[in-house]
Parts: structure tokens; C-alpha cells; sequence
């Protein structure tokens, strides 16, 4: 049959919006019907031997309209800080859903400030004043844009890193108007190297934790103390990006990152770090430090630019207040992190007897998303008979999806990133993909 003669056979526009029944607006069906019957013709036009149904495929496209595009998953695959799956599995918040005092000051009758609602628990927490905009790269564009625009920022050659998706920090620098300026090798920089490059164009020491990557062997850089001390001699503002965010001493727990306190402890006139990391909050940045630094940021005019929402600020109070509050079972990442690799087993042998074949190893969990390289947690993992890539598919295309990792040839979950009552919906999903 020709080509003309199968375009023939498909119905009409009318005829397919007819056929499609009711529930949504006329014009958005009559849209997406033309989109199907483009995409038949052009499966007609590419030889295909067999088409689908019109009907169903324009029911499908309005189902999918009609539903969230973003959907909670099941995260089985143990990495805590899963970029793709959102990082930080935020704690219930009781964001007002209505009208809010987002800029009112209830106590005055008058305007206030939104980052009020932040700005207590932050001081509280690190003992100087801070501010938030939308995300840690924001936070070192600010800081640089605010404090050395045509002038000089001094960084180790070592820690022009990359932070994700490819943006890197030199590229940021230099969007912010400062000039960078490398001092020291890739693998070794010394406070000497710092002090020869200050000139009366410097505006900023600046320091990069490396909390995406680790490099080993013969490597160096100065301590925070005598970075604070050259700026202090010279009088030059330290400022140290610290990605991660952690405000909690993990270290009991397995995991060694350097905390906010004791950077400005070592003498930072001003840091910045990630709220949806080891915070365990909302995708935020965190800028805080000296109150006059920190005011100039706050009267920039790209802190408005750069300013978060109202979701984020109820989001990031209520993780701080947990914190403040050493509220851990209710702040999620912190409840993952101190869960034991035994209670974990328990819980994993629970889950394996109710499934065919499964057993239970030994595994790492990770903490993810740009922070801790190279630091893994112990856990106890379920592994799932069958053919892993198709076990994979299916689990990731049924509701809710459950996301698993495959190691070698084997299906594994790891519950230290399944919630206890998700257990339930989780081995329902494993029984009807298996």
C-alpha cells in the first residue's frame, strides 16, 4: 500500500478529539491529537510494518499531561545525596500553603525581612550572621561580585575545581568581574605562595574545599589559621567556599568533613556552603561570616537577583531548627547517616525473606551528591535474583518508581535510603516487577 493510501486511513482531527471523550479542554486534545497523527505520518513516511492505535496514543498523552511529572520515588540504590533524585530528602516543614508573613513583621505592623525567618537559627548555629540565595554557586558569584569586582582573588591552583554538570569556579570568577589570580602547582601550595601574590589590587584570599574529589600522595596546602593570619597581617578578607554545608560533627558516624564552625573558628572572615548537602535542607546557599561583609552582600543589588522563595525559607527553618535543636531523627539525611550497619541487616533480612531468591551481602552506602569522595558508610545489601537490566526497567517504570543499582551483574537495594514504612510499597513494587 502507498504511502498516500495509508495516510488515508488514519482518522481525522475531529474524529480522534471525538473518540478521546471529555476532561480536558477542547483546544489542548485538538493540540495533542495533531501531535499523534504528525508522529503516525512520520512513522508511514520511515516504512514502519505495524502502527499503534491513534486513540491510545493520544489517551496516553493526555493521561500524562493530566499527571505531576515530578513524582516521589523509592531510593534503594544507598547513595544518600542522590543529585538526580533531588539530594536532601527534606523533613516535613508545615510550609503555609496560603498567606504567610514572608515580609511582615507581625510584632511592628510593618515590613520586614524575609531572610528574618532564617537569620536567628543561622547565628545561633555558627555565631555570626548569614544570608541565603539560591544555591552555592550563587553564593560564590555573590561574594565575589560584592567584594572584588575589578580586583584580584587569590586561589590555589589546586582548587579550581569543577562543582557538577560543568560548571567550573573559574568560569564563575570571572562572570563575577574579579580576576583570578593562581598561586602555588595542582598538588602543593604554600601561605608563601599566597603572600607573594598579594598586591594593592587584592581583594580576597580565597580557599576551595574539595569536597567533590581528593587528591593523595605528595600534596599540601596552608591551614586556615594561617590563611585568617596573612589576611589579618595584610589586610586582606579570607573567604572559604565550603560546598558541603556540614554544621554537625559526623565523624562518630564515619563521615570526616570539616564543619562551617570550625572554619570561622580558624579565623574566615566568610564562608558559603550548600544547604541541600550535609545540612540536610532545601537546594539553597549559605553565605555568613563577619557582619560588615555580610551586610555589603545583603545591599548588592544581585541579592535580590539571587534571592530564594518562600518554600525554600520555610524548608531551611525548619531543617536549622532541627539542628539548633538536635532534633536528628527528624532531619532525614542525619537519619540515615547515624543509621548502624546492624539495624540496617535486620531490616534487610526482613525484606529478602519476603522475596524469592533474594539474599543479603555486606555493601557500602554512599553520602553522594559532591560531597565526601571516597567516603562510604557500611551497610547490608538485598540482592535480587534474575536478569538485572530488565529487573532495573521495570522497577524504575512502575508507580512509584523504585530506583536500584546494579554492581556486576546483580540487582542490589540498599535500605539506608528506603524510609521504614516505605518498606511495605517496596516489596509490593519487587513482587509485581520480578
Amino acid at each position: 500500500m502507498r504511502i498516500e493510501e495509508l495516510f488515508r486511513l488514519l482518522p481525522s482531527v475531529d474524529e480522534l478529539v471525538s473518540q478521546a471523550g471529555g476532561g480536558v479542554p477542547h483546544e489542548l486534545a485538538v493540540q495533542e491529537c495533531r501531535v499523534v497523527l504528525d508522529e503516525m505520518r512520520a512513522m508511514i513516511r520511515a516504512g514502519a510494518k505495524t502502527l499503534p492505535d491513534p486513540l491510545t496514543l493520544l489517551q496516553e498523552r493526555l493521561r500524562g499531561l493530566a499527571r505531576s511529572s515530578l513524582r516521589r520515588v523509592i531510593n534503594a540504590t544507598g547513595v544518600v545525596l542522590h543529585t538526580n533524585l533531588g539530594r536532601a530528602p527534606l523533613a516535613e516543614s508545615g510550609a503555609p500553603g496560603w498567606y504567610s508573613n514572608l515580609e511582615y513583621d507581625l510584632r511592628t505592623g510593618r515590613r520586614g525581612k524575609r531572610d528574618s525567618h532564617t537569620a536567628g537559627l543561622l547565628e545561633r548555629l555558627l555565631g555570626v550572621p548569614g544570608i541565603l540565595v539560591n544555591n552555592g554557586a550563587a553564593a560564590v558569584f555573590l561574594a565575589l561580585h560584592e567584594l572584588a569586582p575589578g580586583g584580584e582573588v587569590i586561589v590555589s591552583r589546586g582548587e579550581l575545581v569543577e562543582i557538577g554538570d560543568g560548571f567550573r569556579i573559574p568560569d564563575i570568577m570571572a562572570r563575577s568581574g574579579a580576576v583570578l589570580v593562581e598561586v602555588g602547582t595542582t598538588n602543593r601550595t604554600r601561605v608563601e605562595d599566597y603572600e607573594r601574590a598579594i598586591t594593592d589590587r587584592t581583594r580576597l584570599l580565597m580557599r576551595v574545599h574539595p569536597s567533590n574529589f581528593r587528591m593523595q600522595g605528595f600534596t599540601g596546602r596552608p591551614s586556615m589559621e594561617e590563611l585568617a593570619a596573612l589576611g589579618k597581617a595584610s589586610g586582606v578578607p579570607v573567604y572559604e567556599d565550603l560546598g558541603s554545608g556540614s554544621l554537625t560533627d559526623l565523624s562518630p558516624y564515619g563521615v570526616h568533613e570539616p564543619t562551617v564552625q570550625s572554619s570561622l573558628r580558624a579565623g574566615a572572615d566568610l564562608v558559603s556552603f550548600s544547604g541541600d548537602k550535609l545540612l540536610g535542607g532545601p537546594q539553597a546557599g549559605v553565605l555568613a561570616g563577619r557582619e560588615n561583609l555580610v551586610q555589603r552582600l545583603r545591599r548588592n543589588p544581585m541579592f535580590r537577583a539571587l534571592r530564594v522563595d518562600k518554600l525554600v525559607i520555610a524548608a531551611m527553618e525548619n531543617s536549622l531548627r532541627h539542628i539548633l535543636l538536635q532534633e536528628w531523627d527528624a532531619l532525614p539525611v542525619m537519619r540515615m547517616i547515624r543509621w548502624t550497619a546492624d539495624e540496617l541487616k535486620v531490616r534487610a533480612e526482613r525484606l529478602a525473606a519476603t522475596l524469592e531468591g533474594a539474599t543479603v551481602v555486606p555493601g557500602e552506602s554512599l553520602l553522594g551528591g559532591g560531597s565526601t569522595p571516597e567516603q562510604s558508610l557500611p551497610t547490608w545489601l538485598v540482592a535480587l535474583p534474575g536478569e538485572a537490566a530488565a529487573f532495573e526497567r521495570k522497577l524504575r517504570g512502575g508507580d512509584p518508581a523504585v530506583i536500584a543499582r546494579i554492581e556486576g551483574d546483580r540487582l542490589l537495594l540498599d535500605l539506608r535510603t528506603v524510609r521504614p514504612e516505605e518498606e511495605t510499597e517496596l516489596a509490593e513494587a519487587l513482587r509485581k516487577a520480578g
